[in-house]
């Protein structure tokens, strides 16, 4: 007999092929212009999902998207490979969050960076600028751009406002590789990827397999061809395509993978449990907007309560609940067709309000 909450039983309704997500996925997209792929599930995985339209234009109108398409997360990068990397280490007591950089982490010291902690570095408290176009400002080199992370000036104090920053994504990054004793794309796959079986998950260049099945972003003028593979990121393609704002590319079958044992983690994951509670709740001390350290921002009053939810610049999105126990994801390659966001934007919030309520 199944003994779930009327509630509960609601989802796959609503996930059926042909349902209500589904059809208004497809009624959305006709203003969006992109094609996407969606699926919601529970701890137990996913209960439904579907896709439309096609991956973009020229040769790219032939081909559709569906769950083993590869996007390129954009910011949901901190999500799936930064988060949980920062969590193994302070699971192991390696990370101290309210500790001052400067008093611990010998980069930091004497840099204006070194009164930041790392709590104030995921909840987007510490007053880092937001500028993230390195080029211009540091040039090409690796070590020159992490020079002038360090060094550069805090926009604000650090505690007093919530601004969100890919800045603060980066030198965290450097922080985790630093205590992790590898790059981040190594630390992702052995703490994260590989023991959820994520086995689409991975920074690029992709190889030419990968792109095949890959959604294209913007047009490159320097190469004469859309951006396919390689991150969209300005900034983190100087890093090599591996940074903490940006850089992993995944499909709809790995992130729900993901966001399954974010609310109901392996017992051998090595960043589930107390990492996952510390984070999914209130961080900013009753800033607006209110956040937590998974780097999902709430969409609710309450982030212990509420719906956290993070999107990538290149169109991409997920959402999670503890409270209701389940979770959404909408993957688009929107950035392919034009920078208007306004339209996606709308089909998020309905597709939030038709799985969330």
């Amino acid at each position: 007999m199944d003994h779930r909450a009327p509630e509960a039983e609601r989802l796959p309704a609503l996930a059926a092929p042909g349902g209500e997500l589904d059809r208004l996925v497809l009624a959305g997209l006709r203003a969006v212009g992109a094609g996407a792929v969606w699926a919601v599930g529970d701890a137990g995985g996913t209960l439904g999902g579907g896709s439309h339209g096609t991956l973009g234009q020229g040769p790219y109108a032939r081909l559709v998207p569906g769950p083993d398409t590869l996007y390129d997360l954009a910011s949901l990068t901190k999500v799936v490979a930064l988060w949980p990397a920062a969590g193994v280490l302070w699971q192991s007591g390696r990370l101290p969050l309210d500790e001052p950089l400067g008093h611990w982490w010998p980069p930091a010291a004497g840099r204006p960076v070194a009164a930041v902690t790392v709590r104030q570095l995921l909840a987007h408290t510490a007053g880092m600028l937001p500028y993230t176009r390195f080029e211009q400002l540091y040039g090409r080199e690796p070590a020159a751009i992490r020079a002038g992370v360090l060094a550069a000036p805090l926009h604000r104090a650090p505690g007093v406002a919530v601004e969100y920053t890919d800045r603060a994504a980066v030198l965290l990054c450097y922080l985790v590789e630093d205590l992790g004793g590898a790059p981040l794309d190594v630390l992702a796959e052995r703490w994260t990827w590989r023991p959820l079986g994520m086995t689409d998950t991975r920074y690029g260049p992709l190889g030419a397999a990968e792109t095949a099945r890959t959604a294209p972003t913007e047009w490159h003028e320097p190469t004469g061809a859309h951006l396919c593979g390689v991150v969209h990121d300005p900034s983190a393609r100087l890093l090599g395509g591996v940074s903490g704002n940006a850089g992993v590319f995944s499909t709809a079958r790995d992130l729900a993978r993901f966001l399954a044992a974010v609310l109901a983690p392996p017992p051998e994951l090595p960043w589930g449990g107390r990492w996952i509670t510390e984070s999914l709740r209130e961080q900013t001390g009753g800033l607006a907007p209110a956040r937590g350290l998974s780097w999902l921002f709430s969409a609710g009053t309450d982030p212990a309560e509420g719906t956290f939810v993070h999107y990538g610049f290149t169109g991409t999105g997920c959402w999670v609940s503890r409270r209701q126990g389940r979770w959404a994801l909408l993957l688009t390659n929107k950035v392919h067709h034009d920078r208007n966001t306004q339209p996606l934007t709308d089909l998020r919030n309905t597709f939030r309000r038709a799985v969330f309520g």
